[in-house]
Protein backbone atom coordinates (compact mmCIF):
# COMPACT_ATOMS: atom_id res chain seq x y z
CA UNK A 1 0.00 0.00 0.00
CA UNK A 2 1.19 3.76 -0.48
CA UNK A 3 -0.06 6.94 0.25
CA UNK A 4 -2.55 8.17 -1.66
CA UNK A 5 -5.92 10.14 -1.29
CA UNK A 6 -8.02 9.57 1.85
CA UNK A 7 -5.23 7.02 2.87
CA UNK A 8 -4.48 7.16 6.93
CA UNK A 9 -0.97 7.55 6.96
CA UNK A 10 1.27 7.72 10.31
CA UNK A 11 4.96 9.28 9.69
CA UNK A 12 8.20 10.20 12.14
CA UNK A 13 9.93 12.70 11.32
CA UNK A 14 12.62 15.40 12.43
CA UNK A 15 12.17 18.62 11.42
CA UNK A 16 15.11 21.44 11.52
CA UNK A 17 15.41 24.84 10.64
CA UNK A 18 17.42 26.07 7.50
CA UNK A 19 18.70 22.62 6.57
CA UNK A 20 19.86 18.83 7.29
CA UNK A 21 22.21 20.46 10.17
CA UNK A 22 19.92 22.80 11.43
CA UNK A 23 18.28 23.16 14.81
CA UNK A 24 15.76 20.40 15.77
CA UNK A 25 12.48 22.16 16.54
CA UNK A 26 10.15 18.82 16.61
CA UNK A 27 10.89 15.37 16.80
CA UNK A 28 8.16 12.73 16.73
CA UNK A 29 8.61 9.17 17.47
CA UNK A 30 6.99 5.71 16.77
CA UNK A 31 5.38 6.36 20.50
CA UNK A 32 4.18 9.94 19.19
CA UNK A 33 3.89 9.99 15.33
CA UNK A 34 1.99 12.34 13.01
CA UNK A 35 -1.35 10.42 11.99
CA UNK A 36 -3.67 11.95 9.58
CA UNK A 37 -5.47 11.44 6.10
CA UNK A 38 -3.59 12.21 3.33
CA UNK A 39 -5.16 14.81 0.75
CA UNK A 40 -7.84 16.47 3.04
CA UNK A 41 -5.57 19.77 3.45
CA UNK A 42 -4.27 19.55 7.05
CA UNK A 43 -0.93 19.50 5.93
CA UNK A 44 1.04 22.29 4.26
CA UNK A 45 0.29 21.21 0.55
CA UNK A 46 3.95 20.55 -0.57
CA UNK A 47 4.46 18.47 2.55
CA UNK A 48 1.73 16.08 1.26
CA UNK A 49 3.13 16.17 -2.42
CA UNK A 50 6.90 15.29 -1.24
CA UNK A 51 5.51 12.25 0.24
CA UNK A 52 2.90 11.13 -2.40
CA UNK A 53 3.21 7.56 -3.54
CA UNK A 54 5.82 6.62 -0.64
CA UNK A 55 5.33 3.11 1.06
CA UNK A 56 5.56 2.09 4.72
CA UNK A 57 9.43 1.61 5.55
CA UNK A 58 10.42 4.18 3.30
CA UNK A 59 12.15 7.61 4.62
CA UNK A 60 11.77 10.81 3.06
CA UNK A 61 13.84 13.73 2.76
CA UNK A 62 12.95 17.77 1.67
CA UNK A 63 13.37 20.97 2.06
CA UNK A 64 10.76 23.15 2.12
CA UNK A 65 11.62 27.35 1.73
CA UNK A 66 9.39 29.74 3.64
CA UNK A 67 7.16 30.63 1.00
CA UNK A 68 6.58 26.73 0.61
CA UNK A 69 6.34 26.61 4.36
CA UNK A 70 4.42 29.44 6.83
CA UNK A 71 5.10 32.48 4.40
CA UNK A 72 6.58 35.61 5.29
CA UNK A 73 5.62 36.91 8.85
CA UNK A 74 2.86 39.88 8.30
CA UNK A 75 2.35 43.19 10.06
CA UNK A 76 -1.26 42.62 9.63
CA UNK A 77 -1.01 39.43 11.65
CA UNK A 78 0.00 41.46 14.83
CA UNK A 79 -3.18 43.02 16.37
CA UNK A 80 -4.33 45.37 19.30
CA UNK A 81 -7.09 43.26 21.09
CA UNK A 82 -9.41 44.99 23.50
CA UNK A 83 -7.90 44.00 27.36
CA UNK A 84 -11.74 43.08 28.08
CA UNK A 85 -11.85 40.08 25.91
CA UNK A 86 -9.43 38.48 28.80
CA UNK A 87 -11.47 39.00 31.77
CA UNK A 88 -13.44 36.18 33.27
CA UNK A 89 -15.59 36.10 36.19
CA UNK A 90 -14.10 39.98 36.99
CA UNK A 91 -10.77 39.42 36.61
CA UNK A 92 -8.06 40.02 34.25
CA UNK A 93 -5.95 37.16 34.73
CA UNK A 94 -2.42 38.84 34.49
CA UNK A 95 -0.04 35.20 34.87
CA UNK A 96 -1.99 33.66 31.54
CA UNK A 97 -1.87 37.70 29.79
CA UNK A 98 1.59 38.46 30.02
CA UNK A 99 4.78 39.33 27.55
CA UNK A 100 5.87 36.13 25.90
CA UNK A 101 2.84 33.34 26.68
CA UNK A 102 0.80 31.93 23.57
CA UNK A 103 -2.52 32.02 24.04
CA UNK A 104 -5.14 30.11 22.09
CA UNK A 105 -7.62 32.38 20.66
CA UNK A 106 -10.72 31.89 18.05
CA UNK A 107 -11.41 34.18 14.80
CA UNK A 108 -14.41 35.68 13.72
CA UNK A 109 -15.26 32.90 11.77
CA UNK A 110 -14.46 30.12 14.87
CA UNK A 111 -11.34 28.95 13.77
CA UNK A 112 -8.80 28.27 16.59
CA UNK A 113 -5.43 30.16 16.06
CA UNK A 114 -2.55 30.78 18.67
CA UNK A 115 -1.26 34.09 19.30
CA UNK A 116 1.94 35.81 21.30
CA UNK A 117 1.55 38.26 23.54
CA UNK A 118 3.93 40.61 22.55
CA UNK A 119 2.78 43.57 25.63
CA UNK A 120 0.42 44.53 27.88
CA UNK A 121 -0.88 48.01 28.08
CA UNK A 122 -3.56 49.78 30.35
CA UNK A 123 -6.32 49.19 27.34
CA UNK A 124 -4.77 46.87 24.95
CA UNK A 125 -2.81 43.40 24.27
CA UNK A 126 -0.77 43.46 21.68
CA UNK A 127 -0.57 39.95 19.96
CA UNK A 128 1.26 38.62 16.94
CA UNK A 129 -0.83 35.79 14.75
CA UNK A 130 1.78 34.55 12.49
CA UNK A 131 2.81 31.43 12.62
CA UNK A 132 5.71 30.47 14.66
CA UNK A 133 7.70 28.98 11.82
CA UNK A 134 6.67 31.99 9.16
CA UNK A 135 10.19 33.24 7.86
CA UNK A 136 11.81 30.21 8.06
CA UNK A 137 12.75 27.31 5.39
CA UNK A 138 12.03 23.85 7.01
CA UNK A 139 13.88 20.81 6.58
CA UNK A 140 12.21 17.14 7.11
CA UNK A 141 13.81 13.96 7.31
CA UNK A 142 11.94 10.58 8.30
CA UNK A 143 10.10 7.64 7.71
CA UNK A 144 6.88 6.20 6.89
CA UNK A 145 5.31 4.16 9.37
CA UNK A 146 2.27 3.11 8.92
CA UNK A 147 -0.61 2.94 5.52
CA UNK A 148 -4.02 2.25 6.34
CA UNK A 149 -7.59 3.34 4.30
CA UNK A 150 -9.51 5.11 6.04
CA UNK A 151 -12.82 4.47 7.54
CA UNK A 152 -16.18 5.58 6.15
CA UNK A 153 -16.39 7.71 9.35
CA UNK A 154 -12.47 9.55 9.18
CA UNK A 155 -13.70 10.27 5.93
CA UNK A 156 -17.28 11.75 6.45
CA UNK A 157 -15.85 13.46 9.69
CA UNK A 158 -12.45 14.61 7.91
CA UNK A 159 -9.88 13.48 10.25
CA UNK A 160 -8.91 10.36 12.37
CA UNK A 161 -10.17 8.83 15.05
CA UNK A 162 -8.54 6.87 18.40
CA UNK A 163 -8.94 3.39 18.50
CA UNK A 164 -12.51 3.53 20.58
CA UNK A 165 -14.45 5.49 18.00
CA UNK A 166 -14.58 8.71 17.88
CA UNK A 167 -15.74 9.29 21.89
CA UNK A 168 -12.35 7.53 22.64
CA UNK A 169 -10.22 10.52 21.57
CA UNK A 170 -8.44 12.10 18.78
CA UNK A 171 -6.09 11.48 16.54
CA UNK A 172 -3.68 14.49 17.28
CA UNK A 173 0.01 13.46 16.60
CA UNK A 174 1.83 15.42 19.60
CA UNK A 175 0.92 17.02 23.17
CA UNK A 176 0.30 20.69 22.18
CA UNK A 177 -2.39 19.66 19.50
CA UNK A 178 -4.49 17.80 22.27
CA UNK A 179 -4.92 20.71 23.71
CA UNK A 180 -9.23 20.72 23.59
CA UNK A 181 -9.51 17.57 21.86
CA UNK A 182 -10.78 15.60 24.72
CA UNK A 183 -14.50 15.90 24.29
CA UNK A 184 -15.29 14.48 20.93
CA UNK A 185 -14.74 13.97 17.21
CA UNK A 186 -13.81 18.04 16.77
CA UNK A 187 -9.74 18.13 16.73
CA UNK A 188 -9.02 16.58 13.18
CA UNK A 189 -9.57 19.84 11.07
CA UNK A 190 -8.76 22.00 13.22
CA UNK A 191 -6.25 21.39 16.19
CA UNK A 192 -4.30 19.28 13.62
CA UNK A 193 -3.38 22.91 12.16
CA UNK A 194 -1.51 24.08 15.20
CA UNK A 195 0.79 21.87 14.64
CA UNK A 196 4.60 21.75 12.78
CA UNK A 197 3.40 20.46 9.42
CA UNK A 198 -0.03 21.65 9.66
Amino acid sequence: MEITKDKVVSLVYELRLDGKEGEIVEKLNESNPLTFIYGKGNLLPKFESNINGLKVGEKFDFSLKCEEAYGVASEDAIVEVPKDVFIVDGKFDAEMVKEGNAIPMLDGDGNRLNGIVLNVSDSNVKMDFNHPLSDEDLFFAGTVVEIRDATEEELSHGHIHAKGGCGGGCGCSNESENEGCGDGCGCGSESEKNGCCH
